[in-house]
């Protein structure tokens, strides 16, 4: 008894102790299960997805699981991390949230195996590219700097998918919700059709991969054929979702990837052995420290009363500077006398402003109200230069010395002159008094860029016509100082009633076309002195033949254009020296060894001429090769140069078309929501090697750029010509020698961190808003400070961001101006006439 006593004592013992265990087990998995559950629980890592999509992938998780589970291995880590922590309700069973984890631990374990084949066949590629010596310096940095955001991409996935807890970190471990801002941005509620694929943010590769872009055309416009953010918010599929995020994240790593790497490039660049306009010049400006705060709430924008109003040129209309002048016999009321502050004021539009007439339609046509003037159509209209047809203005193509249209003129000269061979031989021409520029407008047929150039005098808005026509040309005048050009670049150089005297002075101002024209190339001369007999005709074709003999320019042939009535003498420039050292009288003189004939910003013209190079090496010294392929070719003479970044010249001039090559294919034609058919006159406000304006043209992009090389920028304008595209010079603390209004798109790569140093960057920004049209794109990529200033001073001004992109201090900016005008007006007292 006492036995059994004892043990049913025992027994109880036991029994309290079990059901102790079973409690502590019990409140243990509840915990657990608890813990787990609410593992699967993370904020909404981007701000970005609509509810409709959230609500839609809780509804498709489990369905998508498996086909998830199959297609992991062609998903990037971040797309799977990112479907991971889609929201899950909290009334989940457990057993779900156990299968729901099993399936993505084995997920992350395929991903992780995975991701560490692909860095060691990257690593391995990377070795085999570093071995080739078929690659160029510019291609092996850049693959350097793709390397580490390699191993980094390895060391996040190693840490994010084997943890048990989803962390709201950032997605590819760098990338934080405030750098997703673009993804909000670029959504523009007023115009949505016009910015279908934006959500393709910045899709740039890295140089290295451009060789491969023929292989990925038809894939790559597939994709983004896809790829819509505006029409697909509410796609509810979670492979939708995942594709969607894979491409977001593709396009931005690809992005920072090769704007860091450009950016590297750009910093420890150096002007080293490449001359500056600055420099040669000596015309550096005093910096203008901006006092304007970037804080947008600060800004108070203006609107400038000046006497030409919605038409005001800030270094043209300076009538305080203009009255100061003592003379005005060469024209130096024409010519630039920039105000001692820049303007910061915006300029008015015209009473009722519309957006241009798209070319090629408005080649022959302008709207009245946006460059309302008559008085050519009352001077020229017998010329057919313009016409007055109600709301339109509309242009014939005729001119004083071909009514008949530019393009019977154009074949006139060819057949005059067969080796000038439009297109090929000649492909770069200036155009010296350009009226309405039908001539550079028709030429477009025969694939000849032409830079057209007349002052702001009494033809009254001609050069205002020729850009709202969508025909390249600028404001200038052939005065007292040098055309803003490189010397020896022209192929060609016409002038139809130009109303130059260049028989005066010694031939002072043609001696300024033998400076810009290059050596062998011709000069077309469409005049009345070269066909009529009249006595001051006479005596200007006796005075030009004795300077043309004296420069040592040949006569090659003059040519009657029945069915206008008028004839033209055609000029060409030696292309040795033997002439010169011939001549009797050394008038006019030889100039001076160290008198540089690239020095052009603010140079005071010569009466003297250049020797000709003759050198195998130098410039000018063999003609170009013929158009098309001397876009792609790197000229003869920058083979023993080392180029702006330091490395050989002709590499890369290469690896800059590449480069830019891919950069618009793969970003700004598709996804920086541009309308490009809206989009004609193009500025690229630092030009380098004119790679951009190059790949636009072998894209088949119908634009024209105009290559701004500034002042202070190491001079390669001479190799942009040579390419067979064109550009000038300019200080950009200054207004540029255009209308307002005149562009479609302004391209700023890597220059407004550069003028904030040295100019009122709010100055620059009012510049940019006067040359750019209401509907136009300014595209930015700079550092991120300078990316964010320029969006708050855009926001400030009213316009529409489309995309703003930036990490690792580097970012991409697209704006679009509004037509939003403020209301306050501010008196410029220099520019009341």
């Amino acid at each position: 008894m006492v036995l059994g006593k004892n043990s049913r004592g025992e027994g109880t013992k036991l029994s309290n102790y079990c059901s102790t265990v079973s409690v502590a087990v019990f409140v243990a998995f509840c915990l657990v299960g608890v813990w787990i559950i609410m593992s699967t629980i993370v904020p909404i890592q981007n701000p970005v997805i609509q509810v409709s999509e959230t609500i839609s992938d809780v509804k498709d998780v489990q369905s998508d699981s498996k086909q998830f589970e199959e297609r992991s291995g062609d998903i990037p880590e971040e797309s799977i991390e990112g479907d991971s922590q889609t929201l899950k309700p909290q009334s989940d069973s457990f057993a779900e949230s156990q299968n729901e984890q099993k399936e993505i631990g084995e997920v992350s374990d395929k991903m992780a195996n995975e991701n560490q084949e692909v860095v060691r066949e990257s690593s391995d590629e990377k070795n085999d590219f570093e071995k080739d010596p078929g690659n160029t310096a510019e291609e092996n940095d850049q693959m350097r700097n793709v390397k580490p955001s390699t191993d980094e991409k390895e060391k996040e996935s190693d840490g994010t998918l084997n943890s048990d807890s989803a962390e709201t970190e950032t997605l590819n471990g760098e990338i934080h919700n405030d750098e997703l801002r673009g993804s909000v941005e670029t959504l523009d509620e007023k115009e949505s059709d016009k910015s279908a694929n934006d959500n393709k943010l910045g899709t740039e590769k890295s140089m290295d991969k451009v060789t491969q872009q023929d292989e990925i055309v038809n894939e790559t416009e597939e994709e983004s054929a896809k790829i819509n953010t505006h029409s697909e918010t509410t796609q509810s599929s979670g492979e939708s979702n995942t594709d969607s995020h894979e491409n977001n994240q593709a396009s931005k790593n690809d992005f920072i990837t090769d704007t860091q790497s450009e950016t590297l490039i750009e910093t420890s660049a150096e002007n080293g052995t490449w001359s500056t306009q600055a420099t040669e010049s000596q015309h550096e400006k005093e910096s203008q420290k901006s006092s304007v705060s970037i804080d947008s709430r600060r800004y108070d924008w203006k609107l400038c009363n000046t006497t030409t109003g919605s038409e005001y040129i800030p270094c043209l209309d300076n009538w305080q500077a203009i009255r100061r002048l003592q003379s005005i016999r060469h024209y130096e009321h024409r010519e630039r006398h920039c105000p001692d502050e820049a303007t910061t004021c915006l300029v008015s539009l015209p009473e009722g402003y519309r957006s241009p007439i798209r070319w090629p339609k408005s080649r022959e046509m302008i709207w009245y109200k946006n460059a309302p003037h008559t008085k050519l159509v009352e001077v020229k209209g017998h010329q057919n230069w313009v016409k007055d047809a109600g709301e339109y203005l509309t242009f014939p193509g005729g001119g004083t010395q071909f009514k008949h249209g530019a393009l019977h003129y154009i074949e006139f000269i060819q057949k005059s002159l067969p080796k000038i061979a439009w297109g090929k031989r000649s492909r770069v021409i200036l155009d010296v008094g350009c009226g309405v520029a039908s001539f550079g407008g028709y030429l477009f047929e025969k694939d000849v860029l032409t830079m057209s150039f007349a002052p702001k005098d009494v033809h009254e808005a001609q050069v205002q016509f020729a850009l709202e026509r969508g025909i390249p040309a600028t404001l200038g005048v052939m005065g007292t100082i040098r055309l803003p050009y490189p010397a020896s670049v022209f192929d060609l150089v016409h002038c139809a009633r130009c109303r130059v005297p260049w028989h005066l002075e010694g031939g002072r101002l043609l001696l300024e076309l033998n400076r810009v024209l290059r050596p062998g190339g011709y000069f077309v001369w469409s005049a009345t002195p070269v066909y009529q007999k009249d006595p001051e005709s006479v005596e200007i074709w006796k005075a030009m033949g004795e300077i043309t003999v004296s420069m040592c320019w040949d006569l090659v042939v003059i040519a009657k254009d029945k069915l206008n009535g008028v004839a033209a003498a055609i000029y060409r420039k030696p292309t040795d020296n033997e002439c010169y050292n011939n001549r009797i009288k050394n008038e006019p003189p030889m100039c001076n060894e160290s008198d540089d004939p690239n020095t052009a910003w603010n140079v005071s013209l010569q009466t003297c001429m250049h020797k000709v190079p003759i050198d195998a090496s130098e410039r000018g010294s063999i003609w170009p090769e013929q158009w098309p392929l001397r876009l792609e070719k790197p000229p003869y003479w920058i083979n023993s140069q080392a180029g702006v970044y330091g490395r050989a010249a002709a590499v890369e001039f290469t690896a800059d078309y590449k480069h830019w090559k891919n950069v618009l294919f793969r970003s700004y034609l598709n996804g920086m929501g541009i309308n490009w058919s809206s989009v004609r006159n193009v500025m690229d406000m630092r030009a380098v090697y004119g790679g951009f304006a190059a790949a636009l043209r072998t894209l088949k992009v119908n634009v024209w750029v105009m290559n701004v090389v500034p002042i202070d920028s190491p001079d390669t304008l001479p190799i942009i010509y040579e390419r067979g595209l064109f550009g000038i010079y300019h200080d950009w603390c200054e207004s540029f020698n255009t209308y307002p209004r005149s562009y479609d798109l302004l391209h700023a790569d890597s220059i407004l961190s550069t003028l904030k140093k040295k100019c009122n960057i709010v100055a620059v920004i009012a510049e940019v808003d006067r040359i750019l049209r209401p509907e136009g794109y300014l595209v930015v990529r700079d550092n991120a400070e300078t990316i964010g200033e320029i969006e708050s001073m855009a926001k400030s001004l009213n316009w529409d961001i489309r995309l703003t992109y930036s990490k690792n201090g580097e970012g991409l900016l697209c704006i679009q101006k509004t037509f939003w005008r403020p209301t306050k007006v501010v008196t410029i007292a220099s520019a009341i006439a």
